[in-house]
């Protein structure tokens, strides 16, 4: 069991930056990926929908064999998680407790930001979450989608972004939030935008770093972590799946993974079920 992969599971590219953190923090551990970026954004979808292709992703790598599951989506983790955790016996982790935890500690004046897609804000998790921890905080939230069509375009160096990110972060530096959650995973591609938009007195959460960080804990406690020895016998091996562009997903998965090789498979929607199809590329 321990030497399956670890399953990791997004709208598109957004996930990546969880994907990333494990390659870092967790580098004996194999990882499956699937990006639904024929389908994104999520955000404003209905979080029914959302919960319909979170399940056939789940059904997917499932299929494959996986040891845990990460939902590496904050829409994903408020429309699915519950339901998900609940049907499957192996352990499911979402993004968005990881982060309200990392936020609570990092606050002094106890007003806490929160940026995320439609769909996450409207659903009210992360507010409710931080509230259920700490009762007296205030939560101040945004959503930004413009900030995923930027990563998915791969317009981050784009000359317009930092005038983009400022305009809509302002807010954020009026109204005095301490700490702002990073409650998308496509946001930390702009990290460095958004921390020159908000200044450096305001912390900023990155989900991504907080649920890898779960991650590696349970893994321990279940008995279910990697050694070093293990990674000599078997060496962790990285497979990516998109419902999205082949050729696109790996060059930017490559960019941002920093991965000479990227083993992509192709997969597509076909009735309520994901398949793979013959375009493949490393």
């Amino acid at each position: 069991m321990k030497n399956l992969p670890i399953g990791f599971i997004d709208s598109g590219f957004g996930g990546l930056t969880v994907a990333r953190q494990s390659l870092r923090q967790l580098p004996n551990e194999s990882i499956l990926y699937f990006g639904d970026s024929a389908r994104v954004p999520y955000g404003p979808r209905p979080l029914d929908e959302v919960k319909e292709y979170i399940w056939q992703m789940t059904d997917f790598l499932m299929a494959k064999g996986i040891k845990m599951l990460v939902i590496a989506c904050n829409t994903g983790t408020a429309a699915a998680l519950d339901e998900i955790r609940a049907e499957l016996s192996i352990p499911v982790i979402g993004v968005i407790h990881p982060g309200t935890r990392a936020a609570i500690k990092q606050t002094h004046n106890k007003r806490i930001g929160v940026i995320a897609t439609e769909g996450t804000i409207k659903s009210g998790v992360y507010k409710n979450a931080l509230l259920e921890k700490v009762d007296y905080l205030d939560v101040f939230s945004i959503a930004c989608p413009e900030f995923v069509t930027i990563v998915e375009e791969n317009r981050i160096g784009d000359y317009e972004t930092q005038g983009i990110v400022d305009q809509r972060l302002k807010p954020f530096v009026d109204y005095g939030v301490d700490a702002l959650i990073l409650g998308c995973t496509h946001f930390p591609i702009i990290k460095g935008a958004i921390q020159e938009a908000v200044g450096e007195s305001i912390h900023l959460i990155d989900s991504g770093v907080e649920t890898v960080n779960e991650v590696s804990t349970l893994l321990d406690y279940f008995g279910l972590n990697r050694s070093a020895s293990d990674a000599e016998e078997a060496p962790p091996t990285q497979t990516f799946y998109t419902t999205g562009e082949v050729a696109h997903f790996s060059k930017v998965a490559r960019n941002w993974l920093h991965l000479k090789n990227i083993d992509v498979v192709q997969c597509e929607v076909r009735g309520n079920s994901l398949v793979e199809v013959n375009n493949r590329e490393s």
